[in-house]
């Protein structure tokens, strides 16, 4: 009984958003006539008519499939972020572990990167923004597969599940995918 009357307070704002969220969600008719659409303008103008209609609202004409993407996983992250920093237990623990998946994606991509001697500048802009975290900017200091081990998964969040069962001798190309 006492859980039920501090629900409000701890999840009320939460479950309304995501409901919102649910209620501005793509409907059959909106696909249908996102099928009809004959250039990226149409589809502009027709998401202007629901919940995505301000995203692309500054973009200049002529919009292309890159920038509708990018402008989509900007405001994903945006409101993704806005529920975690409003999360409380157990939810914001939920909310973690799903952006670790992103984590790791981005770890994996900057190890092979740096593997294959990619530039930094190349290889950040290829990361998930939901995987993004502050020591993502120090891999530019490694030199060695052992300083990339240090700075990439020692420092990270996702340093606790890692620190048992991997090893500085284990980023090589073969393992970096197992890892994954």
């Amino acid at each position: 009984m006492f859980l039920e009357s501090v629900f409000n307070a701890d999840n009320g704002y939460l479950e309304a958003l995501v409901r919102g969220f649910k209620c501005g969600i793509l409907r059959q008719t909106d696909y249908l006539n996102l099928v009809q659409c004959e250039s990226l303008e149409d589809l502009k103008l027709h998401l202007q008519s629901t919940d995505y209609g301000n995203f692309l609202a500054n973009e200049v004409s002529p919009i292309n499939v890159s920038t509708i993407d990018d402008k989509l996983r900007e405001k994903l992250v945006i409101e993704f972020q806005h529920i975690r920093n409003h999360a409380v237990e157990p939810l914001a623990t939920f909310l973690d572990y799903i952006q670790y998946s992103y984590m790791i994606d981005n770890i994996i991509l900057l190890i092979t990167g740096t593997l294959h001697q990619r530039p930094l500048s190349e290889l950040i802009p290829k990361c998930h923004p939901l995987g993004s975290f502050d020591q993502m900017e120090a891999i530019h200091v490694a030199a060695t597969p052992a300083d990339l081990y240090n700075a990439v998964l020692v420092d990270t969040p996702l340093a606790p599940f890692f620190v048992d069962c991997i090893g500085e001798q284990d980023l090589d190309e073969m393992n970096v995918e197992i890892i994954r």
